[in-house]
C-alpha cells in the first residue's frame, strides 16, 4: 500500500519506520528540514520495544511531491490538524482514506471538516511512550495498542483493511465500533500523566512512585471517566485509577509528549488533553478541578518557557 504519513514526529516516525519495514510504499512528510534530510541520507532508525532497525522511506517537505496515497495518517499535534490536513490535499484522491490519529479531543473533526466527511476515519495509539532522539532517529518505550474506527458508525471493510495493514507492520490492532469509547479511553490516560508529569517535569514511572504526585494524576483520571461517563460514553473499565496504572506501568521510562513539547520550547497540546476535560464537564455538569489546576499550571509553564525564549529588547 502506498502509505503517507503527514508529521513525521515521534510516533509519525515510529508508524513510517514500521510500516516501511514491512514493505508498503512509504512518505515521511514534515516541515522539519533536518529530520526529511536525515532520513534521506541514512534512513529511518526506529528503535525500542520492536527492535532496532534502519528502514529506507521516502521523505519531504512538500506534501505534493508523493502524489495521491491509499492511506493518509495525520499524526501531527492536535493544534496542527487543521493546518496539516489542508497541506494533505494532493495526498487524497477519490478513494483515500485519510487516518487522523492524535491524543485528547477534537483532531478528527478538525480533518472532516477540511477534507470531507466521508474521507476521515479515528486512530487512537497508547503504550508506545515516543520520543526523537535525533534527526532521522525515533524511540518508543512500548508497542502496545493501535485502536482504529470509523467517525460514526460500526467497522466498515475499509477499517478492517487498513487494520491488516498495521498488523502487517507488527502493531497490535483493534477495531471499535463506538469511537468514542476509543478516543475516552486513550484521553483518560493522557490526562492521568500528561499534565502531571510535564508540570513536574518527571517520567510516568516518577510519578507512579511518589504518592503526591500520584493523587494528582489519580484524580485527574477519575475526572475525565466521569465525564465520559456523564456524556453516555461506554467506557471498557469500571476503576479509572487501575486502567491507568497499568496502563503507565507498562512505559515507566517515558515522558508524555506534552513534557517533551516544554522542555523543546514548543507549544504544548494541553487545551486538547487536561484543558479538554473542563470544558466537556461543565456541559455535563461534571466539575473537574484536578485538570483545571493541572492544565493552568501547565500554561503558565509554557508561558514562562516563551517569555524566557524571546530576547530583550
Amino acid at each position: 500500500m502506498k502509505i503517507a504519513i503527514v508529521g513525521a514526529g515521534a510516533m509519525g516516525s515510529v508508524y513510517a519506520g514500521l510500516l516501511g519495514s514491512a514493505g508498503h510504499e512509504v512518505w515521511a512528510v514534515d516541515v522539519r528540514q533536518d529530520h526529511v534530510d536525515a532520513i534521506r541520507a541514512h534512513g529511518l532508525r526506529v528503535e525500542g520495544a520492536s527492535g532496532d532497525r534502519t528502514v529506507r522511506v521516502a521523505a519531504t517537505t512538500d506534501p505534493a511531491e508523493p502524489g495521491e496515497a491509499e492511506l493518509v495518517i495525520l499524526a501531527t499535534k492536535a493544534m496542527h490538524v487543521t493546518e496539516a490536513a489542508e497541506a494533505a490535499r494532493p495526498l487524497v484522491g477519490p478513494s483515500t482514506l485519510v487516518l487522523s490519529i492524535q491524543n485528547g479531543l477534537g483532531g478528527p473533526d478538525a480533518a472532516a471538516a477540511v477534507l470531507g466527511e466521508e474521507r476521515v476515519a479515528v486512530g487512537v495509539v497508547g503504550g508506545f511512550g515516543a520520543s526523537l532522539v535525533a534527526p532521522g532517529h525515533a524511540h518508543h518505550h512500548g508497542f502496545e495498542l493501535v485502536r482504529l474506527g470509523e467517525r460514526r458508525g460500526p467497522v466498515t471493510p475499509r477499517i478492517e483493511a487498513v487494520a491488516e495493514v498495521w498488523r502487517s507492520a507488527g502493531f497490535t490492532v483493534r477495531t471499535y465500533d463506538d469511537v468514542d469509547r476509543l478516543v475516552w479511553e486513550k484521553l483518560v490516560c493522557n490526562v492521568a500523566f500528561s499534565g502531571t508529569c510535564t508540570v513536574l517535569g518527571r517520567t510516568i514511572g516518577r510519578v507512579l512512585d511518589d504518592p503526591h504526585a500520584w493523587t494528582v494524576s489519580a484524580g485527574c483520571a477519575t475526572e475525565a471517566f466521569a465525564v465520559g461517563r456523564a456524556l453516555g460514553v461506554e467506557l471498557g473499565f469500571d476503576d479509572p485509577v487501575v486502567y491507568v496504572r497499568d496502563f503507565g506501568r507498562a512505559i515507566p521510562g517515558a515522558k508524555p509528549s506534552m513534557l517533551l513539547d516544554l522542555e523543546a520550547g514548543r507549544r504544548t497540546e494541553v487545551d486538547f488533553i487536561n484543558g479538554a476535560i473542563p470544558r466537556a464537564g461543565d456541559a455535563a455538569g461534571v466539575p473537574a478541578p484536578y485538570n483545571r489546576a493541572v492544565s493552568a499550571l501547565v500554561r503558565a509553564l509554557e508561558s514562562g518557557a516563551q517569555a524566557a525564549a524571546t530576547p530583550a529588547r
